[in-house]
């Protein structure tokens, strides 16, 4: 009766997951994503179940509860193929998440179990580049920053000169110069005053 009992389980928990990717094919992931559900609590860890939930809440573009979904697949008694592809298909939703370690790594495991992946190979490649291209910006920013957090300590050692004032000697001779300059001009005035009041006045 045990073993009746299990193999009922068994052909609810695929009829469930079929239906549910019926659904799927139809892009009505929420009751797929219902009869996967329905699937996992007849039949708790199902690698199938946890795999095709994990596509279709990518779908929806909860990427993560998809990682979580296909990271449930990968801690199951699973299949190579099955887990290769949950390692691929992780990756992938790391990706989407701006997560460039996260799916490096999911991708080297998916080639470690499929060698022959092109598509996990081609994505390897690609992170790897990005990866690249995001540590020369890095180093290249950290360069730019040392330069510049060196010239502010050049200048915080070497402050700004002062703008150039007059000495007190020059304030001094200039000072003189203004009294000897007005001395003269009112000595000219009074010459010019006296030399008028000593000529005749016009006769008309």
């Amino acid at each position: 009766m045990l073993f009746v009992g299990s193999f009922l389980r068994a052909q609810t928990t695929d009829a469930l997951i079929r239906q549910g990717n019926r659904y799927y094919n139809k892009q009505d992931y929420d009751r797929s994503l219902s009869n996967y559900d329905k699937a996992l609590k007849t039949s708790p860890g199902n690698p199938n179940a946890n795999f095709n939930q994990g596509d279709a809440l990518y779908r929806k573009n909860d990427y993560e509860k998809a990682v979580s979904s296909y990271d449930d697949v990968l801690q199951s008694k699973a299949d190579e193929n099955t887990r290769q592809g949950a390692y691929y298909n992780k990756g992938v939703a790391m990706i989407r998440q701006k997560k460039l370690d996260e799916s490096i790594d999911a991708w080297k495991n998916a080639l470690r179990l499929n060698s022959t992946d092109s598509a996990a190979r081609d994505n390897l490649v690609k992170a790897l580049l990005e990866k690249k291209k995001q540590q020369q910006q890095e180093k290249k920013d950290q360069k730019q920053n040392d330069k510049n957090q060196k010239q502010n300590q050049q200048q915080d050692n070497h402050p700004k000169p002062q703008p150039s004032k007059l000495t007190k000697q020059q304030v001094e001779q200039y000072l003189k110069s203004l009294i000897q300059r007005e001395k003269d001009v009112q000595d000219k005035m009074n010459q010019n005053k006296t030399h008028s009041l000593s000529q005749p006045e016009k006769d008309w």
